[in-house]
């Protein structure tokens, strides 16, 4: 981005965004572990997350607990489409003009990174349970044994990616609160505006030049003299 610094932590209003510096933020670096650890959390549970034991019906490598594979491509599914919009609103973020929207979408930021981390924590934990509790013989020839490792792992790693975003986010956040004590014009590099107009051709202020000024009701209303008649 842009050098200069504007309100919640992003570059000035308006300014252009430079794809490599985007690409080596920290926070976009984040965000694209989250889209990639959600992408493998709910792929591997749907493609071989449910095995066939001799019978029509399907069942969940998690110890046969469908409630499992349901929280898993839940989790996996909205943190998939959430990153992407993440991804684009820190991308387009620059280019919102309004202090208050900034504000919004640094809140909404926190809000969901925090709570989204918290999700995949209690992933992590419901599906390494029921993990632990699946028998040999519920998975002949250890069918999908790969895929629930790697929703486990990638659950875990989630927790960390989404917990990054929101402390990012905080950070950011508090930047704004800071940065909101300025005005526009201090923020866009700007010089303050004169409280005046200027009457000089040049556009420079003048000092009006300090003349003495006899006080007023000193010639005027003098008290008048007498001189005393000599006779």
């Amino acid at each position: 981005m842009d050098g200069g610094v504007g309100s919640f932590g992003a570059g000035r209003t308006g300014s252009t965004v430079d794809p490599i510096t985007f690409a080596k933020q920290p926070q976009t670096i984040l965000r694209v572990l989250c889209w990639i650890c959600s992408l493998v959390v709910f792929a591997s549970i749907v493609n071989e997350g449910y095995v066939n034991l001799g019978s029509e019906r399907l069942h969940c490598v998690f110890n046969k607990n469908a409630d499992a594979c349901n929280y898993g491509v839940f989790v996996g599914l909205v943190g998939l489409l959430a990153a992407s919009f993440f991804f684009l609103l820190d991308y387009k973020f620059s280019s919102i003009s309004s202090v208050k929207d900034r504000k919004k979408a640094i809140m909404l930021e926190i809000g969901f990174s925090g709570f989204w981390a918290f999700l995949y924590f209690v992933s992590f934990c419901f599906l390494a349970n029921q993990w632990s509790r699946t028998k040999p013989d519920d998975l002949p020839l250890n069918q999908g044994a790969d895929a629930a490792r790697a929703a486990i792992a990638f659950s875990f790693f989630s927790i960390i990616a989404w917990a990054g975003l929101t402390v990012r986010a905080v950070q950011k956040y508090l930047l704004g609160t800071d940065m909101s004590l300025f005005t526009t014009e201090h923020m866009d590099g700007g010089a303050p505006t004169q409280p005046y107009p200027s009457n000089s051709p040049g556009g420079t202020t003048t000092e009006p030049s300090e003349t003495y000024q006899n006080p007023p009701f000193t010639e005027n209303n003098a008290a008048p003299t007498y001189q005393v008649p000599i006779y």
